[in-house]
């Protein structure tokens, strides 16, 4: 995989990937010196995070022959407050509505999604905390999985 920037002035680049040909606008804050034309590169990494990880849950939800009406992830981090100011912590909440979709199966999904398919989960892994939330209720990474 390879991706190019190419910069744009002050703090700002804009981004392509070579596989998908797609343009990301990548800035810094206006009190760091960027201009506000772009996603933070932390922003990103989470956007990263969360496109892998709800198309991991789409298509493994697919394969269970699960529908849903409407699907939303939402994902607050915590950062380092010293340099590098990684991330330390990651919550994914998880929003799913469907006529007929049992919790256990979504987090059955989650499971598979975070520890086997997700290599942007995989890429962070070693250096966070991540928790996670369906609709409200939280569960643990280490709850023993429910079989689908």
């Amino acid at each position: 995989m390879r991706v190019q920037l190419a910069w744009e002035g002050k703090m700002h680049f804009v981004g392509r990937g070579e596989t998908s040909g797609h343009a990301v606008s990548i800035d810094a804050a206006p009190e760091v010196g960027g201009e506000n034309r772009g996603a933070r590169p932390m922003e990103l990494l989470l956007h990263g995070l969360g496109g892998c990880t709800a198309i991991d849950i789409v298509s493994i939800l697919k394969k269970m022959r699960l529908s849903f009406d409407a699907f939303s992830l939402d994902i607050e981090a915590e950062r380092a407050a010293e340099h590098p100011r990684r991330f330390t912590r990651i919550h994914l909440h998880y929003r799913l509505q469907g006529t007929d979709l049992p919790p256990e199966k979504v987090r059955r999904a989650i499971r598979l999604s975070m520890d086997k398919y997700c290599s942007a989960a995989a890429s962070l892994n070693a250096a966070l905390t991540a928790t996670f939330e369906i609709n409200g209720e939280r569960f643990s990474a280490d709850a023993p999985s429910v079989e689908a």
